[in-house]
């Protein structure tokens, strides 16, 4: 497990989301480990990752929701701030949240890689160590650069990020475990890739 060395913080949580709210359509930030980041505007294949998964969550669990832009206060003492490509929950869970929603009751994230310089210190080392850190049970990372899909499970708050990590190559099946409980099959993801 990797311990991120303290950082000074580049701006208040006030600050980034004065910024964040005067954004253009173009790119979402973020504010993760007191540092500002930039998520380009998804492509289709991104956002058909995106729809595939939801599709297969209402199938197997149609209790629960798969929201998309639904920003998510997270790190140490919810200083920092994320917009996941999902987040699932239970039915109507955010109803009534405004853009920035406390984490807790939050089954999973999803994380689908961009083809960015930044994807690797975000996607697979800040935002899973915050998610953790924050309690959110499950971290699902669709990682179109590798081919895989990597599942965190069993948070850590204290040393942030998940004890437990299982990856699997596209093609294969992967268990989602609790509090979800479900199986995808990945072979459809190989379409989705450059």
């Amino acid at each position: 497990m990797t311990v991120m060395a303290e950082r000074t913080s580049q701006m208040s949580v006030e600050e980034f989301e004065t910024i964040a709210s005067a954004a253009p359509e173009t790119v979402t930030l973020e504010f993760i480990n007191g540092r500002i980041g930039v998520k380009r505007v998804t492509d289709g294949d991104h956002s058909t990752i995106v729809s595939w998964l939801a599709r297969r969550c209402m199938q197997t669990r149609p209790d629960l929701d798969l929201y998309q832009g639904q920003g998510l206060r997270v790190d140490a003492y919810r200083e920092g701030r994320a917009k996941p490509d999902a987040v699932l929950a239970p039915e109507a869970h955010f109803a009534g949240h405004g853009e920035w929603a406390d984490p807790e009751g939050t089954l999973m994230v999803v994380e689908v890689t961009s083809y960015d310089s930044d994807t690797d210190r975000q996607d697979r080392h800040e935002k899973p160590a915050a998610y953790g850190q924050s309690g959110i049970p499950l971290y699902l990372l669709i990682d179109r650069d590798s081919c895989t899909v990597t599942v965190h499970s069993t948070p850590d708050r204290n040393v942030g990020g998940y004890r437990d990590i299982h990856t699997a190559k596209f093609g294969e099946k992967v268990f989602v475990p609790g509090p979800i409980g479900i199986e995808l099959d990945t072979e459809i993801l190989k379409n989705y890739v450059r």
